[in-house]
């Protein structure tokens, strides 16, 4: 039997080892390019979302302006009921895209002065689902939660929302916050068929649907600090935040306070 050589195992480990630490790089930065390259993928579709969302918008206003301070108040709301930054951060991210199956509506359903008809009103209330039906293709947790609050926010605390008519804590709570949002926001705003609510009067239309329309938990936590909220979505409106700055900002960087 042949005598190992002195020093054989050093030599060997000292090989081992250099490839192991090789192979070990080599796998490192696999890794970084393949979540580069997802960054990128979600980046994309992310922004092309965000267009849509942005062009459902237009239909009924054409800053766009909106959809930026729904994010915002929603992620405010959010904190003020308790939930994380995180969770709340993403709200701010998915928020904006509740409305994104109005870019199915007809114009001339969707910007009607004066009520629906029967028919015109079907169509009309398939806007959730279209939206849900855009978002839901993707597995990113961003879009998923943004194909829920599409899918809910006209569900009503009551059960007689729509689409599918479900009521109380069964109404996810995105689709909760995103419902009193919408409407303290919309309210304020001029539409092609009504004139900007003043914001007593909007706080007035919240109390009356307080258990109604909306879960009280969530209408008290906006009224509890309603003269911020006013002043918040005030301060969105007057440093014409922009989609790409509600995307990019830090989480909880436009505050109550």
């Amino acid at each position: 039997m042949t005598a190992a050589q002195p020093g054989g195992d050093q030599r060997f480990d000292a090989a081992a080892s250099a490839q192991m630490e090789t192979l070990v790089s080599d796998l490192g930065k696999m890794y970084q390019e393949r979540n580069d390259a997802l960054r990128e993928v979600v980046a994309a579709h992310q922004d092309t979302l965000y267009k849509l969302a942005l062009a459902a918008e237009y239909k009924d206003d054409d800053t766009g302006v909106h959809i930026v301070r729904i994010g915002v108040l929603a992620e405010a709301l959010a904190l003020a009921l308790g939930q994380s930054r995180t969770w709340s951060a993403m709200l701010r991210k998915a928020a904006p895209m509740h409305d994104i199956g109005k870019i199915g509506i007809p114009d001339a359903i969707l910007k009607k002065p004066g009520g629906f008809t029967a028919d015109e009103r079907v169509v009309m209330n398939r806007h959730p689902e279209i939206g849900a039906e855009i978002l839901g293709q993707s597995r990113v947790p961003l879009f998923q939660m943004a194909a829920e609050i599409s899918l809910f926010h006209h569900e009503r605390f009551d059960g007689k929302g729509y689409p599918r008519g479900i009521a109380g804590t069964d109404i996810p709570l995105v689709g909760r916050i995103v419902s009193v949002v919408d409407f303290f926001d919309a309210l304020s705003m001029t539409r092609c068929y009504r004139p900007a609510f003043f914001d007593e009067q909007v706080k007035s239309m919240l109390l009356d649907e307080r258990g109604n329309a909306f879960d009280p938990r969530v209408v008290d936590a906006l009224m509890d600090d309603w003269e911020s909220f006013v002043a918040l979505r005030d301060r969105v409106t007057e440093s014409r935040i922009t989609f790409r700055d509600l995307i990019q900002a830090p989480n909880h960087e436009w505050s109550l306070a």
